[in-house]
Formats: C-alpha cells, structure tokens, sequence
C-alpha cells in the first residue's frame, strides 16, 4: 500500500486533490496524525455487476426499514467514528470536522437506514463527478448497513455513475461483487470517472 505521511495542510480542497489522484486519508487514532493512502491492489464494486446475497433479499423484503440520503450526515460520520477495530477508529476529530465542512459543500454525502424512526445503520462517502468513495459504514441492528449499500448502488446507478470505490477488500464487501484491481487501472477507470457530469443529490 502506498502511504505519504501528512506534512500538508488537512482540508476540504486537500481531500479533493486527494481523491482525484487516488489517495484517501486515515488517521492513527481519534486524535492522531493523519496519513494519505493509495492501495495496490484497490478494492471496487463494479456497479454492473452488483451482487445483493439471496438471504439479505429475503431480509430486505421482511424488513419495515426505510432508508434515506443527506438527512442525518452528522449522526452518520459520528457512529462510523466509534467502530472499533483492531487498532482503535481511523475517523479521528479532524477526518469529522473537515468531510463535514464538504457534506456542507455538496461533496460528502450519507445514506442512513431507519426502523421504527431510529438511525439503525447508514455510510456515508465523497462524491466526484461520476465517482462514489465509500468511507465507512455502520450498523446497530442486523443488515442495517446493508440495506444502506443497497440503497446507495440504486441510485448510483440510477444517476450514471461509474466507480464506486470501496478502498480496501474485506469480507463484507467482497459478498457484494468487490473486486481488486491494480492501482495503475484504478487510476485510469479514476480520471475516466470524474470527468463524468452527474450529480449525486437530488
């Protein structure tokens, strides 16, 4: 994975540059220095070919969820920030402070999953001309993150996107038709994207 630590200023115009050239920011810990990073091989979920597993299709069919675009982005990125993973959260104060000044912008958006009238799950990502970076995502119930992916690629797709960007492979995405590809093709199907003119709200 190529990595450049953060000697630069950190801010909405920086994240752009970033995104466009392929790199994406994570921090060390809520708190901690900020590092730009460019994975190869890259994780994407080829929007043609989508895969929604058979039991989240029944789930999604019981289910009285509703799910929603830009109306909770801040209760979205807050819940993404207080995952845990090995190492402690990647989203740290600054990563909140800087994608929320470019949610206000129009660039950073978020799909929230709702039961009940409750914020169950949601993720929220950049949107740049016809590219979509997934960030993070969480979920407080069973699939409540998924229902908001599946949402998301609906309207990807409805609106003439081009890459959806997942960053890194995992398990959980890869049920979903995530697959790696080489940074130098990233790139290409990257700069083909952007140039896209769509618009990812309404």
């Amino acid at each position: 994975m190529l990595r450049t630590n953060s000697d630069e200023r950190f801010d909405p115009s920086a994240v752009i540059s970033a995104y466009q050239r392929g790199f994406f920011p994570m921090a060390e810990s809520r708190t901690g220095p900020i590092s730009w990073y460019s994975p190869d091989p890259r994780a994407v979920i080829p929007l043609e070919h989508f895969n929604i597993p058979r039991s989240l299709r029944r789930a999604m069919k019981r289910s009285a969820h509703t799910t929603t675009v830009d109306r909770a982005f801040d209760q979205v990125i807050a819940e993404c920030a207080e995952r845990r993973f090995p190492t402690g959260t990647w989203i740290s104060d600054d990563i909140i402070r800087v994608y929320t000044e470019l949610h206000l912008m129009g660039v950073a958006h978020s799909v929230e999953t709702w039961l009940e009238g409750r914020l169950v799950g949601g993720l929220y990502g950049v949107a740049l001309g016809g590219a979509f970076f997934g960030e993070s995502m969480f979920s407080r119930v069973p699939n409540g993150s998924k229902f908001a992916l599946v949402s998301l690629v609906d309207r990807l797709n409805a609106r003439g996107y081009r890459l959806l960007d997942t960053q890194i492979m995992n398990e959980h995405i890869r049920q979903f038709g995530a697959v790696e590809i080489p940074r130098d093709r990233y790139l290409l199907i990257l700069s083909r994207a952007v140039s896209v003119a769509v618009r990812f709200a309404e």
